[in-house]
């Protein structure tokens, strides 16, 4: 975390100046009175915690509480601004006609497994949230627990666009459509989910991995300088803090999921390059940037 960033604290007691943070801009769009405002509310709380002069513990949970609550807040913002838009749908009469999405790209740690943040394949921030409004066309109320992805949006808003199927060629997911007008089974939409990261050494240095994900289990392996397979099984353990790689309950369920994950692999067209190391030299400058970004000089 950069406490200038992602917790709004100022440098010290009575400034208004944030502490540590790499993006400069974060506030060029606020007006003059707008960062009055902002400044005279924070320099309150942040003289509050100046104050306090809290240490270990206590320091590490008031983070946790600052970042909560600004993420809670940011959150209830997004809710006013999407009921803002349905008022005006509803308002101007385009509700009947109009495809409404609220989704997110991915889901998000706040807490969980110690994380904060998202990109790893565990349930936190693998699920994502996902509502669809179309009035007279999908009913109020139906619930889909089919493995659908945002792989599949694409196809899925060209199909209620009723657009040819011509648009689609090249494109890896397919539309859920049939889901929503409950002419397909919810077991029979796609059996399996592939998942890969590898966007590393990156500003959050989180390992590479890529894995496979059913309804009831998930295979996983984390690479590059490391080698590591985790398995678990959704059913038993629903958070995911018991790895099962090596129970031998599970050998044949494990197995499965390996030819699984292979063949998807070949399905998404899944090259060498993925599976390339990060160079060294590469992994040891991204952790000085970090330590120049947080105001640490390197030696």
């Amino acid at each position: 975390m950069y406490e200038g960033h992602d917790l709004k604290l100022s440098k010290g007691y009575g400034s208004t100046n944030l502490a540590n943070n790499p993006w400069t801009n974060d506030f060029d769009r606020m007006s003059t009175e707008q960062k009055t405002i902002w400044n005279k509310a924070y320099l309150e709380k942040n003289n509050a915690f100046w104050k306090a002069d809290l240490k270990g513990k206590e320091l590490a949970i008031w983070k946790f509480q600052r970042y909560l609550q600004e993420y809670l807040a940011t959150v209830k913002a997004v809710d006013d601004g999407v009921g803002k838009v349905l008022d005006y749908l509803k308002e101007s009469g385009l509700m009947e006609n109009t495809i409404v999405v609220y989704t997110s790209d991915q889901g998000f740690y706040l807490g969980e497994k110690g994380f904060f943040d998202k990109r790893f394949m565990y349930e936190e921030s693998f699920r994502m949230p996902f509502m669809i409004q179309y009035p007279g066309k999908i009913k109020a109320g139906i619930k889909v627990s089919a493995l659908t992805q945002n792989l599949d949006f694409a196809q899925t808003f060209l199909d209620y666009a009723n657009a040819d199927d011509s648009l689609t060629v090249g494109m890896q997911g397919k539309s859920f459509k049939p889901l929503l007008d409950g002419k397909i089974s919810q077991v029979d939409f796609r059996e399996a989910i592939y998942y890969h990261y590898y966007d590393y050494p990156a500003f959050h240095m989180v390992k590479k991995h890529y894995g496979i994900k059913t309804k009831r289990y998930k295979l996983m392996h984390f690479y590059d300088d490391i080698d590591t397979w985790e398995f678990y099984d959704l059913k038993v353990d629903p958070k995911e803090l018991h790895n099962a790689i090596d129970d031998q309950n599970y050998q044949e369920v494990i197995a499965h999921l390996h030819k699984k994950l292979d063949s998807l692999q070949k399905v998404y067209k899944v090259t060498e390059k993925e599976f390339e190391k990060a160079p060294k030299s590469k992994v040891k400058n991204a952790y000085e940037v970090f330590e120049r970004l947080r105001g640490n000089p390197i030696e």
